[in-house]
């Protein structure tokens, strides 16, 4: 699971710097699909892909697919070309608390007080970044565009997350990722042939096509698979909890590699962030042990 912020990390500034040369719904389409395709392909040698299980569970897959591949995607590319990399990566690094509580909403897990200061907490953290620290901007509504789109990319995959807590109950993790990666990016390709990107792609320079690949197979394959896999083993709201890096990695990538700048705003929202992500995290060994081993039990079994 410490790959997983790592890879997921790199993407942010990678994204960004592949946006500038093909639109985003293109860029999204090649992702996935060229994903997919060697998941479908590794699914085959390893004899995971399986119908019956598909078929038992299509409409949970479905939506995980809608969810957290077509829609996340879209609002992430989109989001790119409004605002930077590292807001983005902060604003994302919220899913953990958003998981939690919707869990707590929708899943019937207790409520308790740490989870109420992190949420707070976490909220404080984003606004802070998303109104750059202005009340003026907090009080006209005058939000970056692209922060706004985060938000929703936010939503998407947290939703994608609790129904993945659901349906990955007797299904592999490669067979999940293999499945919502092929049919999240029918959708994107559909939707990239009016966007008409497709002339730019033969364009594409020689860093854009090699950051096309490292998000194909470091950030797509090797990070959703893994992603999947902690929410098969441990949970989402557990699994959850390794997204509190993704920003510090975006950040150190994004100014190391791309010359961006982090400004002490978001630096503060990150430690917000993070803070209270460790909060839920510690309370939830406090709280859960018995749920995480009737978990470890079911997925035994």
């Amino acid at each position: 699971m410490l790959f997983v912020p790592l890879f997921w990390g790199g993407a942010f500034p990678a994204a960004q710097h592949v946006i500038t040369e093909i639109s985003p719904i293109t860029a999204a389409a090649i992702r996935f699909g060229a994903a997919g395709l060697i998941l479908l392909l590794i699914s085959l040698y390893r004899s995971e892909w399986n119908f019956k299980e598909i078929k038992q569970r299509w409409a949970g897959l479905l939506l995980m697919a809608l969810t957290g591949i077509f829609a996340y995607n879209a609002f992430f590319f989109y989001a790119l070309n409004y605002t930077s990399a590292i807001n983005g990566s902060l604003i994302m690094a919220t899913t953990p608390i958003l998981m939690t509580l919707g869990a707590v909403l929708f899943l019937k897990e207790p409520w308790h007080m740490r989870l109420g200061i992190g949420l707070l907490l976490s909220l404080t953290g984003v606004l802070l970044v998303v109104t750059q620290g202005s009340l003026r901007t907090l009080l006209s509504l005058s939000y970056n565009m692209g922060d706004l789109l985060f938000i929703l990319a936010l939503v998407s995959w947290v939703t994608h997350g609790l129904i993945g807590k659901i349906v990955m109950r007797g299904i592999t993790p490669l067979l999940t990722t293999t499945f919502t990666s092929l049919v999240g990016s029918v959708g994107l390709l559909i939707w990239s042939l009016f966007e008409g990107g497709w002339r730019s792609v033969p364009l594409m320079s020689v860093q854009a096509w090699l950051e096309m690949m490292y998000m194909i197979v470091f950030a797509t394959v090797l990070a959703f698979f893994l992603w999947n896999k902690g929410v098969h083993e441990i949970g989402a709201s557990i699994a959850s909890m390794f997204m509190n890096l993704v920003p510090i990695n975006a950040s150190w990538i994004a100014v190391a590699f791309y010359g961006s700048t982090i400004t002490w705003k978001q630096i503060t929202g990150m430690l917000l962030v993070i803070t209270s992500v460790f909060l839920v995290a510690g309370s939830k060994k406090k709280h859960e042990p018995v749920k995480h081993q009737k978990l470890t039990s079911e997925v035994q079994s």
